[in-house]
C-alpha cells in the first residue's frame, strides 16, 4: 500500500475516500466537500493496490470485476468520479508532464492494436456488438440508439433526447430535395437509416460489420414495409461502391484507427457526388493524442481509438474535403451515459442471469468510467460536416435550425 498511499494523498484533496486494505488497515484521503458524499472501498488481496498504481485503468477495472475491489460506501461511479473530479481536465496545470507520464506508464502496444485492417475490424466489432440483443434492450432507448443523445433540455427522457439527436443530424445533412441516396456507415440496428427514410423519403443503404445488428436492422425494415428503400449490408466501408448524395456516420469513426483516418475520409469523398454532404458524429478527445486505456481495449472496444479534432482535420485536408461545420457536444454524452448506467444497475439481476456477476461489474465499470470521461476528463463528442464543393450548401447555418424545427415538430 505504500505507493498507493503516497499517490492518493496527492490525488484526493476534495471529497472523502476511505480505503481498507486486505489486513484491515484503514486509510483516509481528502476532506469533506459540499455536495460530495464520502466514498469507501475495501481491497481483498494485498496485490490490488500495487496493480492499480502500476496500471490505473486495468488494475482498478480488473479488481472491481474480480471482486478484489469492493464498494462499501457509494457505487463504482462514485469512486471513479471522485478520482477523476480531483484531476479535472480544466484544472490541470502541467499538461506536458501529464502527457509525458502517460507515455511512460501507458500501453506501449496501444498504437499497434488500433491498426484496423478489414479482418481485424470485423473481429473487433463482433467482440462488442454481437452480444445478446437482450442486453442492449435493457439499457438503451426503444430505437437502440447506441451513441450520444442530444439533450435540448437536461431533464428530457433518454427516448426524447435520442429522437432529438436524429433530428439534429438529419438537419445537418440538408435533405431538402426528393430522390436523395444516403449511405449510413456503421448503421447499428438501423434506427438512423429508418428515421431518415421516414422523415425525408430518402433511399438509405446502411452498412455494418455486426451480423447481429444486420439481422435486426433487416427485420425492422421488413416489418416497416420499407425494405426496398432502406437496405442493409454486411460490408466494410472500404468495399462500398457507387455514388451517394449524403453520407452519415454515427459512432463508427472510433473504430477506424489513426492509421486509416485518411483512407476513411478519402473513401467517403470518392463515394459522394460532387455536391454531396457528409455528417460525421464521433467521440473525440481534447488535449494530446494518446491511445485508448488498456482496460477498455482489452474488455470493451478492441482496436478502438478516440480522435482529436486536429487528427480529423488533417485527414479531411489530405482528402481535399471542406470542413464546413463543427459542433462540440460537451456534456451530452455524459448525460446519455448516466441514463445507460442507471438502467444497467436497475437490471442487475437480469444481466447477471444472462451472463454472470463478473460481466455485470465489467459493464458497470465501462459505463461509469465512460461517463466520468465526459464529465471530468478529456472526452467530448464532435459532429463534423464535410463537403466536396464549397457551393454545396447555403452560406449560413439557418437551414439547419429550420430543418431541425420541422423534424422535431
Amino acid at each position: 500500500m505504500l505507493l498507493f498511499d503516497r499517490a492518493f494523498k496527492k490525488l484526493i484533496t476534495q471529497g472523502e475516500l476511505t480505503v481498507t486494505d486486505s489486513d484491515g488497515k484503514v486509510y483516509h484521503y481528502g476532506s469533506p466537500f459540499p455536495g460530495r458524499d464520502p466514498v469507501a472501498v475495501r481491497f481483498t488481496t494485498p496485490s490490488t493496490s500495487r496493480k492499480i498504481v502500476l496500471s490505473p485503468s486495468l488494475g482498478a477495472g480488473e479488481a472491481y470485476m474480480d471482486g478484489r475491489l469492493v464498494m462499501e460506501k457509494g457505487d463504482i461511479y462514485a469512486l471513479v468520479d471522485l478520482v477523476t473530479w480531483n484531476n479535472r481536465f480544466e484544472k490541470r496545470t502541467d499538461e506536458r508532464n501529464l502527457e509525458s507520464r502517460s507515455k511512460l506508464l501507458g500501453d506501449p502496444l496501444g498504437w499497434m492494436r488500433t491498426y484496423n485492417q478489414e479482418r481485424r475490424s470485423k473481429r473487433n466489432v463482433a467482440h462488442h456488438y454481437d452480444l445478446s440483443a437482450k442486453l442492449y434492450d435493457l439499457f438503451l432507448d426503444s430505437d437502440r440508439q447506441y451513441s450520444c443523445a442530444y439533450f435540448t433540455d437536461r431533464n428530457n427522457s433518454l427516448e426524447q433526447a435520442q429522437r432529438d439527436k436524429k433530428a439534429h443530424i438529419a438537419a445537418k445533412l440538408n435533405l431538402h430535395r426528393p430522390g436523395l441516396k444516403v449511405l449510413d456507415i456503421g448503421c447499428g440496428w438501423g434506427g438512423m437509416a429508418l428515421y431518415l427514410h421516414e422523415k425525408t423519403g430518402a433511399e438509405v443503404l446502411g452498412i455494418t460489420l455486426s451480423e447481429e445488428q444486420l439481422k435486426i436492422a433487416r427485420e425492422r425494415a421488413q416489418k416497416a414495409g420499407v425494405a426496398d428503400k432502406v437496405k442493409f449490408e454486411l460490408i466494410d466501408y472500404r468495399k462500398v461502391t457507387g455514388k451517394f448524395d449524403r453520407i452519415v456516420s454515427v459512432g463508427m469513426y472510433e473504430h477506424v484507427g489513426p492509421a486509416h483516418f485518411r483512407t476513411y475520409i478519402a473513401k467517403c469523398r470518392s463515394l459522394l457526388v460532387d455536391d454531396g454532404v457528409m455528417l460525421l458524429h464521433t467521440i473525440g478527445r481534447v488535449g494530446p493524442r494518446r491511445t485508448t486505456d488498456s482496460w477498455t481495449t482489452k474488455y470493451i472496444f478492441p482496436g478502438g481509438y478516440i480522435p482529436t479534432l486536429s487528427e480529423m482535420s488533417e485527414a479531411a485536408e489530405s482528402a481535399r474535403m471542406f470542413t464546413s461545420d463543427v459542433e462540440t457536444l460537451r456534456l451530452h454524452y455524459g448525460y446519455t451515459l448516466e441514463h445507460w448506467l442507471r438502467r444497467t444497475q436497475a437490471h442487475k439481476a437480469e444481466i447477471e442471469a444472462m451472463y454472470d456477476a463478473r460481466f455485470f461489474r465489467m459493464w458497470e465499470f465501462y459505463l461509469a468510467g465512460a461517463m466520468t470521461g465526459f464529465m471530468n476528463s478529456s472526452m467530448v463528442n464532435y459532429q463534423v460536416q464535410y463537403i466536396r464543393d464549397r457551393y454545396a450548401l447555403p452560406i449560413t447555418r439557418d437551414y439547419m435550425a429550420e430543418a431541425e424545427a420541422k423534424l422535431r415538430g
